[in-house]
């Protein structure tokens, strides 16, 4: 049986349509932190929100990290469209401090802030450890090279007279090592840096008495006077099991960063979806309960990046000069 050319030509084009592949989804990666900190929680979430209402355009992955100073250096290699990172090293990384010395990341741009983060120094009650002093000769965990929370650590410990190399002994552990090890015994005290209430500190809360030792010396306060992405506050008794007592620390702000070489589109999806749907952030993890759209504008150092720029601009927040290029 002949079949008409015309027919032909339909089915050949049909077939070329068919054929076709849907447009791929851009893929985008999130770098967090441990799988038991809130940093992951913010990349996972962040993710849950960009999949679910991108209509197909965006297939983002939330990734457990290093932390801070890994997630920084990852952006600006291109290795991670997005990263967490602590509102000091937000500033250092900017800057050329610390990690960065002589050597700022001037590509780094800010994206928003999100939740508060106390810096945590947490013990068992049978260790006798009352006080940042009496750390002396015991073994603490600093946390593991390229986190903001060794770099808390090691500013507590200075600050207190301490010194890391000499009177304690350090070990490096991942947090969600760090909070196994104060239950076996293998460590008596570890710091770490995150928002409350936090899986890290309820596991070890559940399984033994801890206590989480105040961080509030006058050369504490005075460090913290001196620095504006510091503040200090106090952990609510009752967060968590066993301790009774408000504590008294400082904090330091998660902050979303990304590369100034991000597409200004992707940046400006990405912002737009997180703030449109911000309910449904807040309700993710006890940490973003409170979060307020002109707050998450705030405890950043690199400039904004172009994309979330004009998101805030189109919504009319009031937008800090030093952010503003």
């Amino acid at each position: 049986m002949r079949i008409p050319v015309r027919t032909l030509g339909a089915l050949a084009l049909a077939a070329a349509f068919a054929a076709t592949p849907a447009r791929a989804a851009q893929d985008l990666l999130i770098g967090g932190g441990s799988v038991t900190g809130v940093y992951y929680q913010v990349a996972l979430q962040v993710c849950s929100l960009v999949n679910k209402y991108s209509d197909g355009k965006y297939n983002c992955v939330g990734r457990p990290a290093l932390g801070s100073v890994f997630n920084i250096n990852a952006v600006n290699r291109g290795l991670l469209d997005f990263g967490v990172a602590q509102s000091d090293r937000n500033w250092q990384a900017y800057t050329g401090n610390a990690d960065w010395e002589g050597k700022p990341v001037k590509d780094l741009r800010s994206v928003f802030s999100v939740h508060p983060e106390t810096v945590l120094l947490v013990t068992r009650k049978d260790t006798g450890i009352r006080s940042v002093t009496d750390l002396k000769g015991k073994r603490v965990n600093i946390g593991n090279p390229g986190s903001g929370q060794r770099g808390n650590a090691m500013d507590v410990l200075r600050l207190y007279g301490i010194d890391v190399d000499k009177d304690i002994q350090a070990e490096g552990l991942q947090q969600h090592d760090a909070s196994r090890a104060l239950v076996d015994r293998k460590i008596d005290a570890f710091f770490y840096t995150v928002g409350n209430p936090s899986a890290a500190i309820e596991e070890p809360a559940n399984s033994t008495d801890i206590r989480i030792i105040p961080i509030n010396s006058p050369a504490i306060k005075r460090f913290v006077a001196e620095r504006p992405y510091y503040v200090m506050t106090k952990i609510p008794a009752g967060t968590y099991r066993g301790v009774d007592e408000d504590v008294e620390t400082y904090a330091v702000k998660a902050t979303v960063v990304t590369s100034a070489k991000a597409s200004e589109q992707m940046v400006y999806d990405v912002v737009k979806i997180v703030f449109e749907h911000l309910d449904e952030l807040r309700g993710a993890h006890a940490a973003f309960r409170h979060l307020q759209p002109e707050e998450m504008l705030g405890g950043l150092s690199a400039p904004f990046h172009p994309g979330a720029l004009r998101y805030y601009r189109e919504r009319g927040f009031r937008i800090p000069k030093t952010l503003a290029e």
